[in-house]
């Protein structure tokens, strides 16, 4: 049993998959792709999660915590863009793990990214509803307040879970809706629409830079770090720093795990390496130009958007545009909304790209139903089943779930797989080390290890919460590969098959 667990996928195996018919459609090149990761980047950290971060855990330290995330994420990167130039097939995190350290790390990061790509949406689809609302409120119209919140959210000063009086977030359910739609209806299209939405966007974001750096107060930067520079805890222990309501850590470490979310773009462009023209070229530099790209803009924008206003009265939901509003720019306001609603709706439309192709590359290896999950449309060759499927759940989460709980959530699942990504580096280099690597990551071991220091650093970072949330949604997973993964897996059927072939052949003898 125990080596039917750890049974490793052939490299061999992973690459022949990509020749059959029930594949994915190329046409992604370099541009597109890193378009698709600064689609994913640029939107909800700057201008949802900067002010959830900047208000409850970081002040002005926040430009820090922007920092530290980034160089986490450079580790991870390099070790990501290895993978997917040696094995360009949808899966991610989820086939390097299969291929390196066997089936059931495999299913527990598969079952991980499922929870990072459905609640992360989740996260985006609030923070658009919160900005569309407020450019609707520009204009004087208004959505019913019982129509346009989560019925409960969560009380810092108190550590309690409180009623709003709300019974649901229609916008959030109509956004999710459209975008299901798109994606169905094929990648050429989605990646196009994303395209022009990011172009929009960094047009905005730039805005915010130039005109924001007139309105700048190097008083709001004082105290720099209020909540200190770290925020470290261990399962509820703090080990470093402050501590906040309910005991969760405070910090700019602390500051760092919340935002973390932000940068799980370039990990989205892995999940479509089957899609790009050219794999082992166009998806390490997908993967790498989106991240630097977006680093300096979240950099940037922080620094403006904590200079602009005291940190403490940042606006979490809508807190760059807000920010404007505060100086007296209400066109800037109205302005910076629909920046961040396109911003935003590229954002939501990654994140739903990327969970199907996730549940496609595990259908194909029998760990979820093959029949529903791995289906792939005949005429627009996207996995339509799976899509909608991820549609409604997105939906409902974000209908019903408030921000802080949703942004928390989705952080651990990002950091844990990040680091098995970074520890599978070390090990193919070990088990293959002639394996072909059109991209190699610098430095090896120094870059693998740093970057699975970095990501525990910022997991210990987070709220004891998310960790006994991790660890109901694994303990569900195991329960699904046990009850059927395990039994149709097909690499555990072709071991079967090879076993009861060398019986026969030795019963003939």
């Amino acid at each position: 049993m125990a080596n039917n667990l750890f049974a490793k996928k052939p490299l061999s195996l992973l690459l022949e998959e990509m020749k059959g018919e029930n594949r994915l459609r190329r046409v992604l090149g370099p541009v597109t792709l890193t378009s698709l990761g600064v689609g994913a980047i640029v939107g909800t950290g700057i201008f949802v999660l900067t002010g959830v971060a900047a208000h409850d855990k970081a002040g002005p330290g926040l430009i820090l915590s922007f920092v530290a995330a980034g160089i986490a994420c450079i580790f991870a990167a390099l070790c990501y863009a290895e993978f997917a130039s040696m094995a360009p097939v949808a899966g991610s995190a989820y086939t390097y793990a299969y291929a390196t350290l066997g089936e059931l790390f495999a299913w527990i990061i598969g079952w991980d990214l499922v929870l990072e790509y459905a609640v992360g949406s989740s996260t985006v689809a609030h923070g658009w509803s919160a900005h569309f609302q407020d450019l609707l409120n520009s204009f004087g119209i208004h959505i019913p307040y019982a129509f346009a919140n989560a019925p409960f959210d969560y009380n810092l000063d108190t550590g309690q879970f409180f009623a709003t009086g709300a019974y649901f977030d229609v916008p959030a359910i109509v956004i999710t809706a459209i975008i299901t739609a798109i994606l169905v209806y094929g990648i050429r299209e989605s990646a196009g629409f994303n395209a022009g939405m990011v172009i929009v966007k960094l047009a905005i974001v730039l805005f915010v830079i130039v005109v924001g750096a007139f309105y700048v107060d190097p008083a709001n930067w004082q105290p720099f770090a209020p909540y200190g520079y770290t925020g470290i805890s261990f399962f509820g222990y703090t080990l470093f720093g402050q501590t906040g309501a309910g005991g969760a850590p405070i910090g700019v470490l602390a500051g760092a795990a919340i935002i973390f979310f932000a940068y799980i773009g370039f990990d989205s462009v892995s999940t479509h390496a089957e899609e790009a023209k050219n794999p082992s070229r166009d998806v390490p530099i997908g993967i790498i130009a989106s991240l630097i790209i977006c680093t300096v803009l979240y950099i940037a924008v922080s620094a403006i958007l904590t200079g602009m206003v005291p940190y403490d009265k940042i606006n979490i939901n809508a807190p760059v545009a807000d920010a404007f509003a505060q100086k007296g720019l209400p066109w800037a306001r109205r302005l910076i909304d629909v920046g961040a609603i396109t911003g935003i709706t590229s954002v939501l439309l990654v994140m739903m790209l990327s969970q199907p192709r996730v549940l496609l590359a595990m259908a194909r290896d029998g760990m979820v139903p093959t029949s529903f999950f791995g289906a792939v449309h005949e005429k627009f060759r996207t996995p339509w089943k799976s899509t909608m499927l991820t549609g409604f759940f997105v939906a409902l989460m974000a209908a019903f779930l408030p921000l802080r709980i949703l942004a928390e959530l989705t952080n651990i699942g990002t950091l844990l797989a990040f680091t098995i990504v970074c520890a599978a580096v070390l090990i193919m280099r070990r088990t293959n080390p002639k394996a072909e690597r059109p991209f190699r990551a610098p430095w090896v071991p120094f870059v693998p290890i740093m970057g699975i220091l970095s990501c525990l650093l910022l997991m210990f970072s987070l709220p004891v919460e998310n960790w006994w949330r991790l660890f109901i949604w694994l303990g569900l997973g195991f329960l699904i590969y046990f009850g059927y993964g395990r039994r149709h897996s097909v690499m555990a059927k072709m071991r079967a098959t090879e076993a009861a072939n060398l019986q026969a052949g030795e019963g003939v003898k």
